[in-house]
C-alpha cells in the first residue's frame, strides 16, 4: 500500500482528496478528505478540517477531525479542534484541546 506523501518543506493551501493513504510531513492549510488512513508525522502542520478512515497525529493539527474508525494522538502530537470518531487514543505527552463525539 504505497500512499501519497506530502514531504517536508512542501506547503499546500487548498483541498486535498484521496482514495489512498496520505502521509503528511509538510504543511497543509484548507481541507483534507481521505478515504483511507491519514498520517500526520512529527514536524508536520495541518490547519484544516480533516476526514479519513483513521488518523494518526504525531505532528500538529488545528481543525475539526472526523474518522470513521479511529484517531490516535501520539506522544508529541498536538490536536486543537473537535474530534468525531468511534475510537480515540491519547498517548502520554500528547496535547488535546477540544470536544470528543464518540457516538458514531
Amino acid at each position: 500500500m504505497a500512499g501519497t506523501v506530502i514531504s517536508q518543506g512542501i506547503t499546500i493551501e487548498g483541498e486535498i482528496t484521496s482514495d489512498e493513504e496520505v502521509i503528511i510531513q509538510g504543511t497543509i492549510r484548507g481541507k483534507v478528505d481521505v478515504q483511507d488512513a491519514l498520517v500526520i508525522e512529527q514536524g508536520a502542520t495541518v490547519e484544516a478540517d480533516v476526514t479519513a478512515t483513521s488518523i494518526v497525529v504525531a505532528g500538529q493539527i488545528t481543525g475539526n477531525v472526523s474518522a470513521s474508525d479511529r484517531v490516535d494522538l501520539q506522544a508529541g502530537g498536538k490536536l486543537v479542534g473537535d474530534v468525531k470518531t468511534a475510537r480515540l487514543t491519547i498517548a502520554d505527552g500528547a496535547s488535546f484541546k477540544g470536544n470528543v463525539d464518540m457516538d458514531v
